[in-house]
């Protein structure tokens, strides 16, 4: 029987606490994060969840210990790939994605990588002197001549489309643009919570758009409660507020005389009054209403 290093055996039980500790479980991805951003990203995030990284082979130890007490555990392997982390936290998943994704910074590529997104470069002024830049970007396919004694990008145009492979030579052109298309941050795969496998394309959501959505929502629902007069302690205040202005007016349509109404009343009454005088020639008005005229 092959001998397992004792450290072996610490660190998968150390990978399974962390399993057990908080109620939801993510594996995140990190590869390629030089190890001063990595550190820096760990003490950004201290207190508000535990992240582990180890060999794959240990984390599917991990799992196999913990698969008869957390649910779902076993989808968990689906995941692992390439450098990868444990994460233990509290917080929803959709939070913690939203989290791991504001650790993330923009990086150059240096060529080879394959592309995140589509990278464009705009049409505009540049920050080159004229000369043989103009040839440098044609080069790489960037549309650039000389007006007006600037270097000038002369339309937008798409260099690499997403999940193409970036070149060196465009690594650098873009790089000298100041274009940086790469992220440098921990990439969350997925996540358990309750037995629920969640995965980026559900967790990335624009959360100040849904949360615009739900006061919208929350607004119109008290709206039409109080135009049906729908009773709850959020609409009672409002309702008697409203039931208080239409009385108000339906009394003054009436005019019926009471301590609330009979300043508006005697004010309607005597506009009524200049309306009608306006119509009658100063010769039938008295001297008091020519006054009031006047």
């Amino acid at each position: 029987m092959a001998h397992v290093a004792e450290w072996k055996y610490q660190k998968v039980d150390d990978l399974t606490n962390i399993l057990k500790a908080h109620a939801v479980i993510g594996i995140a991805e990190i590869g390629g994060i030089p190890a001063p951003q990595m550190q820096h990203m760990r003490q950004n995030l201290r207190g508000k969840l535990l992240i582990q990284s180890s060999k794959n082979t240990l984390f599917f130890r991990a799992i196999d210990a913990v698969s008869e007490e957390i649910s779902g555990a076993q989808d968990l392997k689906s995941l692992i790939q390439g450098q990868t982390a444990f994460i233990s936290t509290d917080m929803n998943p959709f939070k913690l994605f939203g989290t791991l994704k504001e650790t993330k910074t923009k990086a150059p590529a240096k060529g080879g990588e394959i592309a995140p997104q589509d990278i464009m470069v705009r049409a505009g002024d540049t920050s080159f002197k004229p000369g043989p830049i103009v040839g440098e970007l044609q080069k790489v396919g960037i549309p650039a001549a000389i007006q007006g004694g600037k270097v000038v990008i002369k339309k937008d145009k798409v260099l690499v489309k997403a999940g193409e492979k970036i070149s060196r030579d465009i690594a650098q052109m873009i790089t000298r643009l100041e274009i940086f298309p790469l992220e440098i941050g921990i990439k969350l795969q997925g996540v358990l919570e309750d037995g629920f496998i969640f995965k980026p394309d559900v967790l990335d959501i624009d959360m100040d758009h849904y949360l615009s959505q739900f006061h919208l929502a929350a607004f119109n629902a008290f709206n039409l409660a109080v135009e049906t007069a729908w009773y709850t302690p959020l609409t009672v205040q409002p309702l008697i507020q409203k039931a208080h202005r239409d009385a108000f007016a339906l009394a003054m349509d009436a005019g019926v005389i009471n301590a609330d109404t009979i300043a508006q009343l005697c004010a309607k009454a005597h506009r009524s009054l200049l309306s009608v005088a306006s119509k009658v020639k100063d010769d039938g008005l008295d001297e008091e209403m020519k006054g009031m005229m006047s």
